[in-house]
């Protein structure tokens, strides 16, 4: 997942997957048993499989995970995939790493049965919603799931939030003279032609994130997106508004010197730059604060239902959850982990500032939102 085809999320249609030709394979290999003779596949807890050990002996027995559209340079995800495969010994197969939340859920579509299927998913939220509700993901709760706070997570357990962040302003303080801090700001003629997205709004969660962000910013709501469109309709005709997608390629040209992003995507560059003597500043926005969460899923029909289920509680663990915080990303235990002592907090401590608790929108209202800005973002920026 570069940002050209961001880590979130086709938001309608999609591209078809393609359907690989592969040996059929149940959902469970060989090693997927307890000294019981179990299945992992059917284990919604650790406990459920004969704890911790009896997992771990599982997954290594089945010895690989599938898993897709996670690039190493988002969220920390390079330190992770290195992180489960150290531990345990388990090789991490990532396909398609730039692919969008849609490019998964096609895949375990058209390869349900097939020992390519991906175990484990990265979703953006609505489409963790949509695949719940489409029966793909297996319920599993990992060792810590009570800590995650409610409203990030399946009441049955088969999607919970892992990390995420706020939407963001970056800016190349070295091409731009003052830098904006608001979404008021960027209506400002100072900015023609430097604004950028990461993507297409019906492709990429960011995007979708941003449209939702202005519209808050806006006078908009969780329920009424109709704003944010305004607002990049306005960027498009005064001419702040670019279409070039941007990425650290575009940024390091000049192509893009203001993004709107993740900040843990914006502090990445920030600290990508710092040695190439480019200034990145970030600012979230007051007037416009959106938070949203990525959630981690395992395939109803994985073929490798242990090391899925190994990976979840990787993902959740100390060790996991201050990793995606070194990436800058928030992880979903962090206000648990501060309780506890276990927060890294010299890593916490360099997440940009935010004030208040914030607030997301619920799943009908996130659908909602979809179908408005699938229908109405092209009309915004070709006025």
């Amino acid at each position: 997942m570069t940002e050209t085809l961001p880590r979130s999320a086709v938001l309608t249609g999609g591209l078809v997957a393609a359907t690989l030709v592969l040996s059929a394979c149940g959902a469970g290999s060989d090693g997927a048993t307890n000294a019981d003779g179990e299945s992992a596949a059917t284990a919604v807890t650790a406990k459920d499989f004969g704890g911790m050990d009896a997992l771990v002996k599982a997954a290594k027995k089945e010895g690989t995970l599938h898993a897709i559209a996670l690039p190493r340079d988002w969220a920390n995800y390079g330190a992770l995939l290195d992180g489960f495969e150290k531990k345990y010994g388990i090789k991490v197969e990532v396909e398609n790493p730039d692919g969008a939340s849609q490019d998964e859920i096609n895949a375990v579509t058209s390869r349900k049965g097939q020992d390519r299927a991906p175990d484990v998913l990265d979703l953006g939220s609505s489409f963790a919603y949509s695949a719940a509700q489409k029966d793909l993901l297996a319920r599993y709760r990992v060792a810590d799931y009570a800590d995650i706070p409610d409203g990030q997570k399946d009441s049955l357990s088969r999607w919970y939030n892992g990390y995420g962040g706020y939407i963001s302003i970056g800016c190349d303080a070295n091409r731009v003279r003052t830098c904006p801090t608001s979404f008021k700001d960027l209506l400002k003629p100072e900015y023609k032609g430097q604004i950028a997205l990461n993507g297409d709004p019906t492709k990429s969660g960011s995007a979708f994130g941003t449209v939702f962000a202005a519209a808050l910013a806006n006078g908009g709501s969780f329920d009424y997106v109709q704003p944010g469109l305004d607002f990049f309709a306005k960027l498009k005709k005064n001419g702040n508004y670019t279409p070039v997608q941007s990425t650290s390629a575009t940024i390091k040209k000049g192509q893009t010197p203001i993004v709107l992003d993740w900040d843990y995507l914006n502090a990445k560059y920030a600290d990508e730059f710092k040695s190439k003597g480019l200034d990145w500043q970030i600012a979230v926005p007051e007037d416009g604060k959106f938070s949203q969460y990525y959630s981690q899923a395992i395939n109803k029909d994985a073929p490798h239902p242990a090391a899925a289920r190994l990976w979840q509680e990787y993902l959740y663990s100390v060790e996991g959850q201050n990793l995606w915080l070194k990436g800058y990303a928030r992880p979903a235990l962090m206000a648990a982990m501060e309780r506890k002592g276990t927060l890294d907090k010299t890593a916490a401590a360099k997440l940009p500032k935010v004030s208040g608790t914030p607030t997301t929108p619920t799943e009908s209202q996130m659908d909602y939102a979809k179908e408005d800005i699938a229908q109405g973002w092209s009309k915004a920026v070709s006025r």
